[in-house]
């Protein structure tokens, strides 16, 4: 039996009886909500308040994994994590749960989890509702103190979207004052050292999937940082009305904008530039620019600049000129871990102990001794990343900048090693076997004249004039030489400059033909995505007009039924008759000679009977009306339902056939179903969608 519950119906599991919610949108209706893997159901305990409310996930048959039991074993103790509430899970099994599940299969593997109260992120975009800063702040920062907080055990959502971001902060339910502003759901892919790889893995999704992985499936513990990074900046743009004005829809970014130098882009990052901090628009720049997600920030650096921001609005200060010279600019996150304390809140996050400890102290030596551990693996890239991360905090002039500095050097000679290690330019020159041979050959001229000179001084052969003159001789002779030996230098330095240049001509070439050859890849691989999404649309069209047609050719198989059914009721009343009035036949001819009394009498019977037969016709009649115009507020409810879930998800063809479909029996009867409640409200806002793909059917 299927499991379709009704609100108001009672379950029992694990010796707790819980009541069946009712949708608030959709009275009558089950509190449901669908999602990739299967349904979530409301259950409110029978003796409890709203705030216990539980959740029933129910997955679909292809989810149904039996490995489900261990992995939510594991799961367990992260609930403890804010955020990850919905970790502490119930699995239905055969053994603890069997009558259940004999009674509805849909029920194996199912998961009874807490239910979160609450708006998604998605609910926030998808309606353009604007936040105030110091809201869009406070999210931000509870999302990222939960990625941090799972980074730091090894974990990862792994499936991290604006449907999957739940916001208890907007919930009209009173809820504990320890309820975290921000809660994860669907959590069945998560990644833990402590569990084994899901055997379906999801891609990604929407908006929120870096263009180089959307295509395979994510399980790491770095899976989380760049969808998380792209909800944080959306988080914060969103008290930007500019920003909310250029969502694409569901998310703010269209997918196949993802890491390309597109308007929204630049548009979000200017904002988050011009309204945070420029240390804000950095994390989100090499977010987007990163290569896969292994570099991008991780969430404990988003959290710590996010905690040097103030919710307050900024207030634009003057501008003044000053004459001294140009400074090198100081980021807001440097500034602040030079001058301020970190917050209790961000030392908690990063699982250190609270008090007043500079933000250097203590980060700083955990990135480093991390990037350490890389190294020592022989991941240097991932090594020189952290580096990088951890010089962003570190104090100037501290010696742990110049180790970090070093370090940093070191990594990159051995990623990057220089082409050659011979001297250049003037050090070129003086190393030269030519120079040394010049070098030579004039101070053995020099030597030699100056044993010339004393030879002569000692002999007292020559006079002083001529003396004066073989010392000019000789300083022009070394000044001519010297200028030699300079214009050759000159002349080798000139060959090394256009040598030079000739080499970053060449790589320069080398480098745009790379990059047109990455780009022609690049449209190749996207025109093969249009094609095979091209595919699967095409695919969901004609199984969506498979559906249709089944589910009319059961409609009139059941419409035929029950008009067989009305003719064979018909026939045997007819026949009843023809028997009734055979009888009465025979006993007026042998009571042709009774009284006159006696046969007024039995006219008289006859015509009560007549009178009795037609008002049992007629009730017989008033009943299948009855029944028959019941099973059709039903499935008027149902297909204006369909209709209204159509139109959400952007299947518009598909909510037009549920709205005719829905015109089509209303009319039929028009008269009564006027006087249902709302009835005649969903028959007008179906006839405007039918006439107006754009007007919105309200959920009734």
């Amino acid at each position: 039996m299927a499991f379709q519950p009704n609100p108001g119906d009672r379950i029992t599991i694990n010796e707790t009886t819980y009541i069946v919610g009712q949708h608030p949108a959709a009275p009558g209706l089950a509190y449901a909500q669908a999602g990739r893997q299967g349904i979530v159901y409301q259950l409110i305990p029978e003796h409890g308040e709203i705030s216990e409310a539980r959740a029933l996930k129910v997955f679909f048959p292809k989810f149904r994994i039996p490995a489900m039991v261990y992995q939510s074993e594991h799961m367990s103790p992260y609930s403890e994590v804010p955020g990850l509430a919905v970790c502490s899970r119930e699995v239905l099994t055969p053994e603890k749960n069997g009558d259940l599940i004999a009674a509805y299969p849909d029920l194996l593997y199912a998961v009874v989890m807490p239910w979160i109260h609450g708006v998604t992120w998605f609910d926030v975009i998808s309606e353009q509702r604007s936040l105030n800063r110091s809201e869009s702040l406070m999210l931000a920062k509870s999302l990222a103190a939960i990625g941090s907080k799972m980074e730091q055990r090894g974990l990862a959502h792994c499936d991290l979207s604006a449907p999957n971001v739940m916001l208890p902060f907007f919930s009209e339910v009173k809820l504990p004052e320890e309820q975290s502003a921000v809660e994860l759901v669907d959590v069945e892919q998560m990644y833990s050292p402590k569990m084994d790889r899901p055997d379906v893995l999801l891609a990604g999704s929407p908006g929120y999937a870096a263009h180089r992985t959307v295509h395979s499936g994510l399980w790491s513990a770095y899976a989380d940082r760049f969808a998380g990074a792209v909800i944080i900046a959306e988080m914060l743009g969103w008290s930007d009305p500019a920003v909310v004005s250029k969502a694409w829809g569901e998310s703010y970014f269209d997918q196949h904008e993802m890491q390309t130098a597109c308007e929204r882009y630049f548009l979000l990052k200017k904002s988050l530039e011009n309204r945070w901090d420029p240390a804000v628009a950095e994390l989100f720049t090499r977010t987007w620019d990163s290569q896969d997600v292994r570099s991008c920030p991780t969430f404990g650096e988003w959290l710590i600049t996010l905690s040097a921001l103030s919710p307050a609005e900024p207030e634009p200060e003057p501008v003044q000129e000053t004459e001294s010279a140009p400074t090198a600019p100081v980021s807001a996150v440097a500034a602040t871990a030079e001058a301020a304390d970190i917050p209790d809140e961000v030392l908690a996050a990063m699982n250190l102990p609270a008090g007043t400890r500079e933000v250097n102290e203590q980060v700083i030596e955990r990135l480093f001794h991390q990037a350490r551990d890389l190294e020592k693996e022989g991941d240097l890239s991932g090594a020189l990343d952290i580096f990088r991360s951890a010089y962003h905090f570190v104090k100037k002039g501290s010696p742990l900048e110049v180790e970090l500095a070093a370090a940093i050097r070191g990594l990159e000679e051995q990623l990057y090693p220089p082409e050659s290690d011979k001297p250049k330019g003037f050090k070129a020159l003086l190393a030269s076997r030519k120079f040394m041979i010049s070098s030579a050959a004039a101070l053995v001229i020099l030597t030699g004249s100056a044993f010339t000179v004393n030879q002569i001084l000692a002999d007292k052969a020559v006079s002083k004039q001529q003396q004066e003159e073989q010392r000019r001789l000789e300083e022009e002779a070394r000044l001519q030489e010297e200028a030699r030996l300079q214009e050759e230098a000159r002349k080798q330095e000139e060959e090394a400059r256009q040598a030079e240049e000739a080499r970053k001509a060449e790589e320069a070439r080398l480098a745009e033909e790379a990059k047109k050859a990455e780009e022609a890849e690049l449209a190749r691989k996207e025109e093969e995505r249009a094609a095979l999404q091209e595919k699967y649309e095409r695919q969901a069209r004609y199984e969506a007009y498979l559906a249709q047609l089944e589910e009319k050719k059961k409609r009139q198989e059941l419409q035929e039924k029950y008009d067989r059914q009305a003719k064979y009721e018909a026939y045997l009343a007819q026949q009843e008759e023809k028997k009734k009035q055979r009888e009465q036949e025979a006993q007026l001819a042998a009571a042709q000679a009774a009284k006159t009394e006696a046969e007024a009498r039995a006219k008289a019977e006859r015509e009560a009977a007549a009178r009795a037969e037609a008002a049992r016709k007629e009730k017989e009649a008033a009943e299948r009306l009855r029944k028959q115009r019941e099973e059709n507020v039903t499935e008027l409810t149902a297909l204006y339902k369909a209709a209204f879930n159509a139109q959400k998800a952007g299947n518009k063809d598909r909510a037009k056939n549920f709205a005719r479909e829905f015109v089509k029996i209303y009319d039929s009867d028009a008269a009564y179903y006027r006087t249902v409640t709302n009835m005649r409200s969903r028959y007008n806002n179906a006839v405007k969608f039918i006439e107006d793909e754009s007007h919105w059917m309200p959920s009734l």
